[in-house]
């Protein structure tokens, strides 16, 4: 069976991830759709050079949305990184961009016939997914977001760094907005057996803490975009869907008792979202994550205002 991906906007990420999806052949058909032609049919015959060094054919086809129909799964990474280089400090500076460029794309997406599963890199990422299944009419379990699973990698490297141990050795959540509303649920997170709280002070967990929240900011001091880091947390949940892999990580997905998408751990598979999990927070926790919500949703409202 042909296994189909499309990759809408390739920008830093977007062809980052194409790269990625390329020399790991996590497809047999990639389609590319970006507004920019001249860059996007670049990419593209870019790729196909590289296609030829990997022993792994890939067709690819540019700009066709009607190509998408029969898709696995279709990434949306468009975005604008200007805007944001004008406000570091919120992931919502893009909104207004990226909210009319949803109704769109939607719009395109529901001519094509597409029914797999969207998967959402477009920030701010929780507001943008709670747009694109309103706009794609697609179930909530099909539309998923990438949501906290790059911070919950940045706070697994930060703790990895202090043991001297590997990230993978390291279990646990940021939860919330993808965004400054985020946190670590430091209730769940173990490493080498023990509860973290077990092994750091509190202000070592505070700094991890703001570490993993400011990480992307670091990154994007230095080059003034990010790709690598967000760009492997979309790969893994593509591979989680098209392998169905019934994975469980932390992605922006659609909690009832929030009324919004939100970063909180899910079992991904074939159809998407497989099962919500439900964690044992604190109090405090609890607090946090209702504050992450309600901020999603303020900032949503403005997204369908601007679009």
């Amino acid at each position: 069976m042909t296994r189909k991906i499309g990759i809408i906007g390739l920008g830093h990420v977007g062809a980052t991830l194409a790269h990625s999806m390329i020399l790991k052949h996590t497809c047999d058909h990639l389609v590319l759709i970006d507004t920019n032609e001249k860059k996007v049919k670049a990419d593209a015959l870019d790729f196909c050079d590289t296609v030829a060094n990997t022993g792994y054919p890939v067709h690819i086809t540019v700009n066709d949305y009607a190509a998408l129909k029969d898709a696995d799964v279709v990434v949306s990474t468009l975005g604008n990184i200007e805007l944001q280089a004008n406000n570091t400090d919120d992931r919502f500076a893009e909104l207004p961009f990226t909210s009319k460029q949803v109704v769109q794309v939607a719009r395109d997406l529901k001519a094509s016939g597409f029914s797999g599963v969207l998967l959402v890199v477009t920030n701010p990422v929780d507001a943008v997914t709670q747009l694109y299944q309103q706009y794609t009419g697609l179930p909530k379990e099909q539309v998923i977001g990438t949501g906290t699973l790059l911070d919950t990698a940045r706070m697994k490297r930060a703790v990895a760094d202090r043991l001297q141990v590997s990230p993978a050795s390291v279990s646990g959540y940021n939860l919330g907005e993808h965004g400054n509303s985020q946190f670590v649920a430091w209730s769940q997170v173990r490493v080498k057996g023990h509860a973290i709280t077990d092994l750091f002070s509190q202000e070592e967990l505070d700094a991890i803490n703001y570490e993993s929240l400011r990480g992307g900011h670091t990154v994007f001091f230095g080059k003034f975009y990010t790709n690598f880091g967000i760009a492997a947390a979309a790969q893994r949940l593509a591979e989680a869907v098209i392998n169905d892999s019934h994975e469980e990580m932390p992605v922006s997905n659609y909690r009832p008792e929030y009324g919004t998408y939100l970063g909180y751990p899910a079992i991904v598979g074939r159809k998407g979202i497989l099962e919500r999990l439900d964690l044992h927070l604190t109090e405090e926790e609890k607090e946090k994550l209702l504050h992450s919500a309600e901020t999603i949703k303020e900032n949503t409202r403005k997204g369908l205002e601007h679009a």
